[in-house]
């Protein structure tokens, strides 16, 4: 870091003091102190949408809980500002957000010389940086071989205000899925209709191919078409191999399902396979359940010897009302 200051000195400030020559004949020499310093990680994204959710969620989730004690942890006071300092100048304590341009968000937390940002730098790319505007107000030393162990403690900050922010669980952070489920797909030069869960067909085509994913051999299309005949008892000609062909091009076009080398027999995919249970079983065993509750005008009576899977429903339904309320949208 000397070595750094001395050519900056040199190659930009000749004007200044005297030149290395004078310095060796009148023992003069530079002294160098630590003004403003700056800390800061870069998390990069593959998807600026999913960035933009993760920081409107983490404003929203974090804002609220970061007083000023929690605030006073994270940066590593262990005792309270003087109210007088905090009462001369108020907006340097606390978390304020900020909207300087359309579509710019900055969240930032203040303690009084020091500050924390969280702000989007691009299109795919979520900075966090600590500022210390100025060294003088803290008893870390100021001197120039001061400057690692400031280095230090702003790495120290930082952490602990990533680990502060970062209760967020990863499932709040949502894909795709959903928004493409419905949207039309292409296999090979084929174009093909979404998936739409909502019709019984396609709710039938699910459960069959669930049922059928065990099979060592895969599946084929005649195969798809008597599981979801047994199931809604259909015909043949009303559901026959033609169209279970379909729905498996269908869901081939979304990678849920994929063929078997050159046969025509087909497998579900790992993910594929995960996605379509978490749907079937959500939706039938979850929401379902919860709509009907919901549209109860008064609780049900409890049961007198109520099952696991009873208990499991009252608790689920008995947090969602909670969590509803939280976010507004319980009356």
């Amino acid at each position: 870091m000397l070595q750094v200051c001395e050519r900056w000195i040199y190659t930009t400030c000749l004007c200044f003091a005297l030149d290395l020559e004078e310095q060796q004949r009148t023992t003069f020499h530079y002294q160098y102190s630590v003004f403003q310093i700056e800390y800061s990680r870069n998390l990069l994204f593959h998807s600026g949408r999913q960035m933009d959710e993760i920081f409107q969620v983490l404003i929203d989730r974090t804002r609220g809980p970061l007083n000023l004690d929690r605030i006073k942890t994270i940066f590593g006071d262990k005792s309270r500002p003087h109210y007088d300092k905090r009462k001369k100048n108020p907006t340097r304590w606390g978390v304020v957000v900020e909207n300087p341009a359309y579509d710019v968000t900055i969240f930032k937390v203040h303690y009084g010389k020091m500050t924390l940002k969280i702000y989007t730098k691009g299109e795919r790319v979520l900075r966090i940086e600590v500022i210390v505007h100025n060294t003088k107000d803290y008893r870390w030393g100021r001197s120039l071989p001061c400057f690692p162990q400031i280095v230090i403690r702003l790495r120290g900050i930082l952490e602990r205000f990533l680990n502060a922010v970062g209760c967020m669980d990863a499932c709040f952070v949502s894909d795709d899925t959903m928004e493409n489920l419905p949207q039309p797909t292409h296999v090979g030069q084929t174009k093909v209709g979404g998936i739409d869960l909502n019709k019984p067909r396609m709710r039938r085509v699910a459960d069959a191919v669930l049922a059928l994913s065990s099979s060592p051999t895969g599946f084929t299309a005649s195969d798809l078409a008597e599981r979801v005949q047994a199931m809604s008892g259909e015909t043949a000609s009303e559901y026959g191999a033609r169209r279970a062909a379909y729905d498996i091009k269908k869901l081939r076009g979304k990678d849920m399902v994929r063929k078997i080398g050159v046969s025509r027999r087909y497998e579900p995919r790992h993910q594929g396979l995960r996605a379509l249970t978490a749907l079937v079983v959500l939706r039938e065993k979850v929401i379902r359940p919860l709509l009907a509750a919901s549209t109860q005008p008064s609780p049900t009576p409890k049961l007198s010897n109520p099952t696991p899977i009873d208990q499991h429903y009252e608790n689920l339904r008995a947090g969602m009302h909670g969590l509803f309320i939280e976010l507004g949208v319980a009356a």
